[in-house]
């Protein structure tokens, strides 16, 4: 082998090495946020309230008798009471609403976008009290929540629905248990330079677990956690699908272009043989 050849395949190795290196320093900074919800709460109220008024009038009489007993007498006041008293009472149930953020759901996002290629930043949690604040996403960007970020992420959760199944299966003594979970979101990525939005969309997470009984009465548990774990991944791999259909600045034709890359450069080599 040439010392020449040599030399370009080794330079070839540097380069297709490098490649991903400064592709990736290249790739735009992203802040996921935790999802946001917003429900109406129903709350139990009683009351009980007392009006009281009263006016009092009467008299009275003071008699005197003086030490002579020629002279005695007497006088009098007068005086009278009026009452008034109402009582209402009540219950029943107000509404109101109730916004936050869930600190759940979102490790599986950022998973799967990790491993595609996208960097991520760690912004700060929301936890201002004036919750109307909560989907300001340019109020947060100004304040300093998402420091070094290019783009945000914000998600917030359209829909969640756990769902309990207990049915018999036909022509057996058994019966399935199900337990189910669907998560729906919306996402939208905000540029923190222009605030123009690069990608909306929403996505679905799901996760289930079944168990089968043979006799009535049986007591049965189902796993709670395998599946919100499923919901997770689900999800993430779902806001993964939609942003990279979107928003892709090469992350999902990285791995591609490495591969044409070394094929160039092996092709060239063989020139020299």
């Amino acid at each position: 082998m040439s010392k020449s050849f040599k030399s370009l395949r080794l330079l070839a190795l540097v380069l297709t090495c490098a490649t991903p290196l400064a592709w990736a320093a290249e790739l735009p900074r992203i802040a996921v946020t935790d999802l946001s919800y917003e429900e109406k709460v129903a709350e139990y109220f009683s009351y009980l309230e007392i009006n009281e008024k009263h006016d009092n009038k009467g008299s009275s009489r003071e008699r005197s008798n003086d030490s002579d007993a020629r002279s005695s007498g007497s006088s009098s006041s007068k005086y009278s009471s009026k009452g008034e008293r109402s009582l209402s009472a009540g219950t029943g149930y107000q509404e109101r609403i109730d916004r936050g953020e869930m600190r759940k759901y979102v490790a599986d996002v950022k998973g799967e976008m990790i491993k595609a290629g996208y960097r991520l930043v760690q912004g700060k949690p929301f936890t201002q009290k004036d919750t109307e604040k909560l989907y300001d996403i340019i109020d947060r960007v100004k304040k300093g929540y998402y420091p070094g970020a290019d783009y945000v992420l914000f998600g917030s959760i359209n829909n969640v629905e756990f769902r309990r199944d207990d049915n018999p299966i036909q022509g057996s003594n058994a019966t399935s248990h199900t337990l189910a979970l669907e998560l729906v979101g919306e996402f939208s990525l905000i540029s923190t330079k222009t605030f123009d939005v690069k990608a909306s969309f929403s996505a679905m997470g799901e996760g289930s677990d079944m168990k089968m009984t043979n006799a009535a009465g049986t007591n049965i548990t189902l796993n709670r956690s395998k599946v919100m774990q499923q919901v997770s991944k689900s999800l993430g791999e779902a806001v993964l699908a939609e942003l990279q259909a979107q928003f892709n600045p090469g992350v999902s034709t990285s791995s591609r272009t490495v591969e044409r890359t070394t094929e160039v450069r092996e092709e060239k080599t063989t020139v020299y043989k």
